[in-house]
Formats: structure tokens, C-alpha cells, sequence
């Protein structure tokens, strides 16, 4: 196998590569990483020091090749499918770059503070820090709502990059600090549509076993557990 991905199947960040991978139907060997083991990470750490997944290697070009947006470039250069997840138009493919980074940097990164925060030991949480992760997710909420009311995906009419971001960042920014049809019916309708696309329902549906260990395990929504 030329391709390997080091990741872990409850990541986010790991989600939007898969869903690049999935669109494209890329063959690869899915290498499970466990952080908290040395053993697991090992290999992935003398890949990438950082010790940050998801990590690509291609052994048929000799490249290590770190970073989401960076991966999802290489794979679109280097394994091409026939769903161009960053278009050949500069213009079309700023746009995609800009909501590429609203997603990862402004939805999923306050989301992580969250979910980081309740990882941390007792005594030892950031309430404050917390709290202005939740105003700073509700105002990029304000900013999808406005965006999705004329578009389909989030750079326009085409599924691209920026909707890779997208997927699992509002699947874990809704849980720990909801929207919904009532508050952002936009927003809601567009995750909907991302829910529905093959590629990521099933990254949902490999992450399942998983989500029982999700820190806001409680709050996740009882379709995406199985439950009836």
C-alpha cells in the first residue's frame, strides 16, 4: 500500500482527511495511533516529531506529510480523484482556502479548547477560557448562518476542502455548544446536508465504537450512537 494514514478514529482532525480520503474512494492503510502509548505513536513520531495526527506517508514518492489542508493538497496533486476538492480556478480556490481556515481555526479550535478543558484534572479547569470558547464558537456560528443561507456548501455550489472542515467540526462544535434549526436553521440545514454525504457518514460510522470515550460522551445526539 503506497498510502498510510497515522490517525485516531475520534479525532476531528483525523475526520476531515478521511472524508477527502472517502470522496475520492483513495486506497490507504488506516494506522491507529494511540498518543498515550509510546509504543502505539512510535512510528508516527519519527515521522513527525510534533507527534500531532493525522500524518500522511506515500512510500512511493518518499514523503511524510503533515497538516489537514496540507494532506488534502498533497493527495489532490499526488492521488487524484475524480472529485477536486480544491478547484483549478485561483479565485474558487482562495475562497475554498479561507472557509478551509474558518473551520479549522475558528469552529474547531474553540471547540477543542472545550473538550480540552474537560479532559484536565479536577481543580485544574480554565472556566474563563471555557466560556470565551463558547462566545467565540456562537459568533462563528453568526458568521455560517449568514454564509449557508445562500450557498449549498461552504464555498459555493461544489463539495470541496472547506467542507472536509467543515463535517466534524460542527458535528463536535454542536455538541459541546449547540445550534440549532430554531436558533441557526441555516447552519443546521448544512450540517444536515454534510451528515448525509456518504464520505462522512461513514466517518461517523467508523467513530461510533468510539464516541463512548468522547469527554461530552453524554450530550452526543442518540443517532449518531445507534441508539434507537
Amino acid at each position: 500500500m503506497t498510502l498510510t494514514l497515522y490517525y485516531h478514529p475520534l479525532a476531528a482532525f483525523c475526520h476531515k482527511v478521511l472524508v477527502a480520503l472517502y470522496e475520492n474512494g483513495t486506497a490507504f492503510e488506516a494506522r491507529l495511533v494511540d498518543l498515550a502509548d509510546e509504543a502505539s505513536s512510535a512510528e508516527m513520531r519519527a515521522l513527525w516529531p510534533l507527534g500531532k495526527f493525522p500524518v500522511l506517508r506515500d512510500t512511493a514518492r518518499e514523503r511524510t506529510v503533515p497538516e489537514t489542508s496540507v494532506i488534502i493538497e498533497y493527495l489532490g496533486l499526488h492521488h487524484p480523484g475524480p472529485i477536486d476538492l480544491l478547484p483549478s480556478d485561483p479565485d474558487l480556490a482562495l475562497e475554498v482556502r479561507l472557509w478551509d481556515r474558518f473551520f479549522d481555526l475558528y469552529v474547531s479550535t474553540p471547540m477543542q479548547k472545550i473538550v480540552g478543558d474537560r479532559l484536565r484534572p479536577g481543580g485544574e479547569g480554565d472556566p474563563m477560557g471555557v466560556e470565551e470558547a463558547k462566545a467565540a464558537l456562537q459568533r462563528a456560528y453568526a458568521v455560517v448562518e449568514r454564509t449557508m443561507r445562500s450557498r449549498t456548501w461552504a464555498a459555493g455550489d461544489a463539495f470541496s476542502m472547506a467542507d472536509c472542515a467543515a463535517a466534524p467540526a460542527l458535528f463536535y462544535a454542536g455538541i459541546v455548544s449547540p445550534f440549532s434549526r430554531e436558533t441557526h436553521p441555516s447552519t443546521a440545514a448544512y450540517f444536515e446536508r454534510l451528515v448525509e454525504r456518504p464520505s462522512f457518514a461513514r466517518v461517523l460510522e467508523e467513530a461510533r465504537p468510539w464516541l463512548r470515550s468522547f469527554p461530552f460522551h453524554d450530550d452526543v445526539p442518540a443517532r449518531f450512537l445507534g441508539a434507537r
